[in-house]
């Protein structure tokens, strides 16, 4: 199981990025996915999370600028954001529980894309 993102970069404050991250491999059932950062010096964090169903979960720091979302038929989850700041900057990792099959349910991460926002 493979789980690679795309669409970091640079962008200037209040601007905007998308983050794609798709799954591949052997994928009998995706359930949550969601994104995490981390940021120079602090610890890994959650941003927001998606279930298969659709339900959602943000951090504080992220409700009103970010929004999660997910093709189940493609396998992927993207995170919109706007309203991007200083305090945005930080390795993005796409993060998923999938069942490679019936029985058993592993955590699996992504290496992480960049998101640096200039002031």
């Amino acid at each position: 199981v493979q789980l690679v993102e795309s669409g970091g970069g640079l962008v200037r404050a209040r601007g905007s990025l998308k983050l794609s991250c798709a799954a591949s491999g052997s994928l009998f059932r995706i359930n949550d996915m969601g994104w995490y950062r981390q940021a120079p010096g602090k610890r890994r964090e959650l941003v927001a999370q998606i279930t298969s169903g659709g339900s959602t979960n943000y951090a504080d720091s992220v409700k009103g600028r970010f929004t999660i979302s997910r093709d189940n038929g493609k396998n992927t989850v993207d995170l919109q954001m706007i309203s991007l700041n200083p305090e945005d900057n930080a390795v993005h990792y796409c993060n998923a529980y999938i069942q490679a099959n019936r029985n058993y349910e592993s955590e699996y991460w992504g290496l992480g894309t960049q998101v640096t926002v200039s002031s």
